[in-house]
């Protein structure tokens, strides 16, 4: 078995069809590749799995009858604690219509019925692999004490990461999304690299938004962080205008990783990963890793 393909031990897939014994073959390849498969009969059976067990992919059907695939994943993507599990539609439909339902759903693959195990085994591992690095970064600056924003070419909060989601709804009372979004657009006078919002609570705590730049198709990232009460003066991460990355590799530095540990999780070479510290060092004011990891672990607790 190619290593490229394999599932780290322990995946699990969601296999979504009204009629699952056309995916027996299917089912019996993932499982001898070590997926653990779950099956589900129904869209509202797979709502009802997801209460129980977050799966690492989901394999749905779109067609069903009852609550058709599309409308499954919409109800998937529309619960924060489900929406990062990649959603890979299998279905006889092969018009542009349907694809592109698909994708508007939430979908992030589609392959046609009937389907072939290999090409299913491929895009499956690649879609796995994505949503865990995308999944690690999100944690590693939740851990880290930030929260993360995504801001569409609209003005509105396109994502928010769980530390960000809890914020909003500490610091906006009503709509915690479209305040926070008219908060941000107020900042747009000032020039991107300079953007940072203040708001401050009834308790003394202050919510800072820093803009950290475009990431295409119109959307742009913000990075928040919480500044206690009676604080003098903004953290110097805070203020320090670390890129997205560079807050990766300083979260998971800070908890002990080394450049190899962090390359392997953000899938960079070591000698790139000393390259954003090096950065990251000048930014901060500090000349070696272990101040810049005092300083990280005393700003963010």
């Amino acid at each position: 078995m190619n290593s490229t393909t394999a599932p780290p031990a322990g995946d699990i897939v969601l296999l979504v069809d009204d009629l699952p014994q056309s995916l027996g073959a299917l089912a019996q390849e993932l499982e001898a590749d070590g997926y653990t498969v779950l099956v589900a009969h129904s869209g509202e059976a797979a709502l009802q799995r997801l209460d129980l067990v977050a799966p690492d992919a989901i394999l749905l059907d779109a067609m069903m009858p009852g609550l058709s695939g599309f409308e499954t994943c919409r109800r998937i993507k529309a619960d924060p604690a489900w929406s990062h599990i990649p959603v890979i539609f299998m279905t006889g439909l092969s018009e542009t219509a349907h694809i592109v339902e698909a994708f508007n759903a939430g979908g992030v693959d589609y392959v046609v019925k009937p389907v072939r195990a290999q090409e299913v085994k491929v895009r499956l591992a690649t879609h796995v692999r994505n949503a865990r690095a995308v999944r690690l970064a999100r944690e590693a600056l939740d851990v880290g004490g930030h929260g993360v924003l995504m801001v569409d070419a609209r003005g509105r909060i396109a994502w928010r990461s769980p530390q960000a989601l809890r914020w909003l709804g500490e610091f906006f009372d009503q709509a915690p999304a479209d305040a926070c979004a008219r908060w941000l657009a107020a900042s747009d006078a000032t020039p991107a690299a300079d953007r940072l919002c203040r708001r401050t609570a009834a308790d003394g705590r202050t919510l800072l938004a820093r803009r950290l730049g475009d990431i295409g198709m119109g959307e742009a990232m913000w990075l928040l962080s919480l500044q206690s009460a009676g604080s003098a003066a903004a953290s110097r991460l805070a203020t320090a205008s670390l890129t997205p990355r560079e807050t990766e590799v300083l979260s998971w530095v800070a908890k002990g990783k080394t450049n190899r540990d962090v390359g392997d999780i953000l899938g960079l070479s070591p000698r790139t990963v000393n390259k954003h510290l090096e950065h990251v060092f000048e930014k901060l004011g500090v000349e070696t890793r272990a101040a810049a990891t005092a300083l990280a672990s005393r700003e963010l607790g």
